[in-house]
């Protein structure tokens, strides 16, 4: 168990939402109905279910029932369908949200490694004449690295385009 309890909080959202996802990932997959009740160390709840909690807990608890049955059917198809689209999009999300934080993180290293970290955690009004000089310059640095980086980039694009018409002439 985690000791520290900033560190279990920060352990318990990561592998909840972990959680969450391969669940959602079952669900989608296999069009499985699932449920999950967690709760975190402070004594909230977090659920998660596919169609909805509630859908498979009224199933459960009716368990003798035949699930095919239409009067035991709380969801019907269209919902289904939403529902599948919205964890669809979630998933898409979350996978976006880990590329961002996995970006930042890059950025962050990129500006300790350019020596920006110190200058991006204070405001502006906190600096002196001698860091604000230097962050000046440090900026200025980073503007032409970014310039000349976009520039190869736009050049390497261009001759890609340029390949790929080329070769529909020639095909």
């Amino acid at each position: 168990m985690v000791k520290d309890s900033n560190s279990r909080q920060v352990t318990f959202s990561k592998r909840r939402n972990g959680l969450f996802k391969k669940a959602n990932e079952l669900a989608t997959l296999c069009a499985a109905h699932i449920a999950i009740v967690v709760f975190s160390p402070g004594g909230k709840p977090f659920s998660f279910g596919h169609p909805s909690v509630d859908v498979v807990v009224q199933r459960l608890l009716n368990w003798e029932m035949d699930p095919k049955d239409e009067t035991n059917s709380h969801v019907d198809a269209e919902q289904e369908a939403k529902v599948e689209q919205l964890n669809e999009q979630l998933i898409d999300l979350v996978n976006q949200l880990e590329i961002e934080k996995k970006r930042g993180e890059m950025l962050d290293k990129a500006l300790k490694a350019k020596g920006l970290s110190k200058y991006c955690k204070k405001s502006i009004n906190d600096l002196g004449l001698d860091e604000l000089l230097h962050m000046k310059a440090s900026l200025e640095k980073l503007r032409e690295n970014l310039k000349s980086h976009i520039d190869d980039m736009e050049a390497s694009s261009s001759l890609l385009l340029l390949k790929g018409a080329t070769k529909e002439n020639d095909g």
